[in-house]
């Protein structure tokens, strides 16, 4: 943060009717994968910490945060309360959830993940079943496919600083419109965009019932129903086993349709559907993490870009269609193709 916008925020916080903040205390909290940062600040009585939300207004709006916090909290979802806003400088004064994530809380509390799990698959029904989509953008096709092209730019273009052949460009495209085409047949509901271990907030004590807390949901759009089920058990920064993660899935899939969600009656179609919303959402990421690297300076997430692939190849090693993928990455990765076709 440089030490003009210090000021500025610490001028805003000052001047807050109905608030007595002990400006001492502020110290970082956070930053993610966007320009937004966040700061903790203590009440001058000791009473509670608040979360302020940095966002450079020439970087980042934070109105799409307060109406996707509306929209959540209104759902009856864990959503932090914006107690107040300040969108012409990019700051928002937010309850605090703490600083442990479910990420964290899964590593210090060994052998709760299925508690941990059901308690977030159990919020994800009940977010898609009571969080209405007024004011969201619909997760398109044209959307959907220039997350993928990330993929072809970032991953292919920057990291492995290689070009697609014509004939690797044909076998992309057609993989994409199939991947496209599957998520525009799902149900359409709320997505978060990126419902994952790193971003819900572990508001419980330790051996009590997990409780969450969501975060990170600015971007949340009108999408396919499988999308934000993807981000939870198949996170790019903890691995579970294909039996753990199917066994997931079905027991989300059974909630679902308890909780009236028009998903699909048949659980190996759902399951078909989560590979493909799946591989499209890992596309995009191995892109993602690239671009961090290479454009933001965030070498971190290259550590990241193992998993993400190994779920790649899992899909792509399952669906005969996806064969041409790996193929392409053999040749960046020079390895040979073991593949166990099952459809």
């Amino acid at each position: 943060m440089s030490a003009l916008r210090q000021e500025m925020l610490k001028k805003w916080l000052a001047g807050l009717s109905g608030f007595e903040f002990d400006l001492e205390t502020l110290e970082s909290a956070s930053s993610d994968a966007s320009f937004r940062r966040y700061f903790r600040v203590g009440e001058a009585n000791n009473a509670r910490t608040l979360i302020v939300m940095d966002a450079p207004p020439d970087k980042e709006d934070v109105r799409p945060f307060v109406h996707v916090a509306d929209l959540l909290r209104s759902g009856g979802s864990s959503a932090p309360a914006v107690l107040a806003q300040n969108p012409e400088d990019g700051f928002l004064l937010l309850q605090d959830f703490g600083n442990t994530t479910m990420l964290q809380g899964l590593t210090a509390q060994a052998g709760q993940q299925d508690a941990f799990y059901m308690r977030a698959i159990r919020d994800l029904v009940h977010l898609q079943a009571n969080t209405q989509t007024t004011g969201l953008p619909a997760y398109g096709a044209d959307k959907l496919l220039l997350e993928m092209n990330l993929f072809d730019d970032w991953y292919v273009g920057k990291h492995y600083d290689s070009e697609l052949t014509d004939q690797e460009r044909n076998w992309l495209e057609s993989i994409k419109g199939m991947l496209i085409q599957s998520a525009l047949a799902e149900p359409q509901v709320f997505v978060h965009r990126d419902y994952h271990s790193r971003n819900l907030m572990l508001t419980s004590e330790p051996g009590a019932a997990p409780q969450f807390g969501i975060l990170d949901f600015q971007d949340a759009v009108k999408g396919p129903l499988s999308y934000d089920l993807v981000s939870i058990l198949r996170d790019a920064y903890i691995e579970w086993p294909e039996t753990q993660t199917l066994d997931w899935t079905v027991r989300y899939w059974e909630a679902a349709r308890k909780a009236g969600l028009p998903i699909c009656e048949d659980p190996g179609e759902f399951y078909r559907q989560f590979d493909f919303m799946g591989l499209q959402r890992h596309l995009k990421i191995l892109g993602i993490f690239a671009r961090l690297n290479y454009r933001d300076g965030k070498a971190q997430y290259l550590n990241d870009l193992p998993m993400v692939l190994r779920y790649v190849r899992l899909v792509a090693g399952r669906y005969i269609a996806f064969k041409p993928l790996l193929l392409l990455l053999d040749r960046l990765e020079n390895k040979a193709a073991q593949v166990g076709y099952t459809f």
